[in-house]
């Protein structure tokens, strides 16, 4: 049997070098290493070996096996060398291509983020910035959140192990900011991710992008947050663009208020859009930052400010009419083609 092995290797390994396409090579792989092929057919006689040779001929039979595969792949490669060689024979590779090469731009997020931040730093704002995986002091507590309000639950909020949690707004670089300020005024706006266990679906996502701001001095009044965020809406929708403040209740701000745009879609009836939520510090802010500080810079009877935040993705779909929040992070380009 020893003897028909190197026979059969011999022959199927010379036969491999007159074949010279795919169809043949399959039809070679099954007259040899199929399941009626002529190694399986052999294979099928080590019942017959006596018992002091059957370690020396399995030996040989995975040895021939072993070198008709790798024979039978090596042969494979090499006709499809030949075959890409054919196609790209004649071709003057430093021609120039007759498709002309894309030109990218930014993404509607970037686009509307980058008009934001510009706008807003020509009114005195820097950028300021934070972790995004927080403590609940920073989140929550020092923005005079209660232990039961629903934005603290599990069911709101990602948690971590150790107790930490992911961001739920970027009002936690505004306390950073302070605690970490030497001297008056404060006007600062904070860009980033924030994170909270939404039901994605149209108009929500779990991570989405959010830009916030806070101003504090002596004499901060609620004049300076309505010229400002009016200022700013008009320079993002237009100069004729009406805004609105309704009363709200937001925990660190007081008193507080939701901010609405009047705008008109081609071919529609104007109407209000809720947009941003804004209001005056919240002395309890003060109190708590200036507590961690250990002095009276940021005494809530001495400073007064205003803080404000909005969704970077809802302004971003209201400037270009987009119905679906999923779409900005699908990065499907006949989308992104658009702008």
């Amino acid at each position: 049997m020893l003897t028909q092995l190197d026979q059969l290797r011999t022959q199927a390994l010379a036969e491999l070098e007159t074949l010279t396409d795919e169809t043949a090579l399959e039809t070679f792989r099954v007259a040899y290493l199929g399941k009626k092929g002529s190694l399986t057919a052999l294979s099928s006689g080590m019942k017959d070996v006596p018992g002091d040779q059957r370690k020396e001929v399995g030996a040989k039979l995975n040895e021939v096996r072993d070198a008709i595969t790798s024979g039978l792949t090596s042969r494979q490669e090499a006709l499809q060398q030949a075959a890409d060689a054919k196609v790209a024979d004649g071709i003057d590779i430093t021609l120039p291509g007759r498709l002309g090469v894309g030109t990218g731009s930014l993404h509607p997020l970037t686009q509307i983020r980058d008009l934001a931040v510009r706008t807003l730093r020509r009114m005195g704002f820097a950028l300021a910035d934070g972790p995004e995986v927080e403590t609940e002091w920073h989140c929550f507590d020092a923005l005079n959140t209660p232990a039961d309000h629903p934005a603290r639950n599990e069911s709101d909020t990602f948690y971590l192990a150790d107790g930490r949690l992911l961001r739920t707004h970027t009002s936690s670089v505004q306390i950073r900011t302070m605690e970490s300020i030497k001297a008056l005024p404060v006007r600062i706006i904070a860009p980033g991710a924030a994170y909270r266990r939404d039901e994605i679906d149209a108009t929500h996502l779990s991570v989405f992008n959010q830009l916030e701001g806070l101003y504090v001095d002596t004499q901060v009044s609620l004049a300076d947050l309505k010229g400002t965020l009016e200022g700013f809406f008009r320079e993002i929708f237009g100069p004729k663009t009406v805004v609105r403040f309704r009363p709200h209740f937001f925990p660190f701000t007081e008193p507080s208020f939701e901010i609405d745009v009047k705008l008109e879609a081609k071919g529609k009836e104007a109407r209000w859009i809720e947009i941003a939520g804004c209001g005056m510090v919240d002395p309890a802010v003060f109190a708590a930052v200036s507590k961690t500080r250990g002095d009276d810079l940021l005494h809530p009877d001495q400073v007064t400010g205003f803080a404000f935040g909005m969704g970077l993705d809802r302004l971003a779909m209201i400037l270009h009419g987009i119905s679906d929040i999923r779409h900005l992070i699908e990065n499907d380009t006949r989308f992104l083609a658009q702008f």
